[in-house]
């Protein structure tokens, strides 16, 4: 039976903000990371699917931080795939100190996709490593939950340029990330409180296109919806505790 996987990580000092403490999309690289390094290690990563012109990619991601780590602060980073189905894997993640608690959880789910024509791939066709990676354990928080539609109140745009893409050819996820928390007041970001991230990626955007960032509060809710030329993009929410 296949059991969680652990990987070690410490906050350095390019992770850290004004507060000498982890921002939270450092947290969030360091967990994507964790899922493309522990598909790769048990044969279902980015480079076997490449050989079939395929290539994972993120879908949903719900992130929740409690506190953020002070700098040079080890950590583990924990995963595992607790189900998938025809178009979505879902891989779990937990954050602990090395006093063992927990201080941050992730849910994501990831499709797989045709990079020649872009769209979404039967997941029977990862093959069995995936299905034997599977771990009997339910996701440690609450699945990415839906975000409606709403109006938004500002906006700021972007042209994404080389720095913005990934191996896909697309934005990086992380980069969404850091557009939307730049859009927060400063004092958010200095308060050390804890927090949960939604998000969804409903089309993506490539290089050259020019993107508005826009947002709208409802109390200690940050609503983010980013677009390109042609449609939305992302929908997310950010909700501080």
């Amino acid at each position: 039976m296949a059991e969680k996987t652990i990987y070690p990580f410490r906050v350095e000092p390019q992770e850290v903000d004004f507060t000498m403490c982890a921002t939270v999309p450092a947290l969030g690289c360091a967990v994507l990371n964790v899922a493309g390094i522990d598909a790769h290690g048990k044969g279902f990563g980015v480079d076997v699917l490449n050989e079939r012109n395929c290539s994972w990619v993120l879908s949903r991601m719900a992130f929740e931080v409690d506190r953020r780590p002070k700098q040079y602060t080890d950590y583990r980073i924990a995963t595992w795939i607790s189900d998938y189905g025809r178009v979505l894997s879902t891989r779990n993640f937990t954050l602990t100190d090395c006093a063992g608690e927990e201080f941050g959880r992730a849910v994501t789910q990831w499709a797989m996709i045709d990079l020649e024509r872009r769209t979404a791939l039967d997941l029977s066709g990862v093959g069995r490593a995936h299905a034997e990676a599977m771990v009997p354990e339910p996701a440690p928080a609450e699945k990415p939950r839906k975000i409606a539609p709403f109006e938004v109140q500002q906006s700021v745009t972007h042209r994404v340029a080389y720095s913005d893409i990934d191996f896909n050819r697309h934005m990086n996820t992380m980069r969404y990330i850091d557009l939307m928390f730049d859009c927060l007041p400063i004092e958010l970001h200095a308060s050390q409180r804890g927090m949960r991230l939604d998000i969804h990626f409903l089309h993506e955007c490539r290089y050259g296109q020019l993107l508005t960032v826009g947002w709208s509060r409802e109390a200690d809710r940050w609503l983010f919806s980013i677009r390109n030329e042609e449609q939305e993009a992302v929908r997310a929410a950010v909700e501080w505790r």
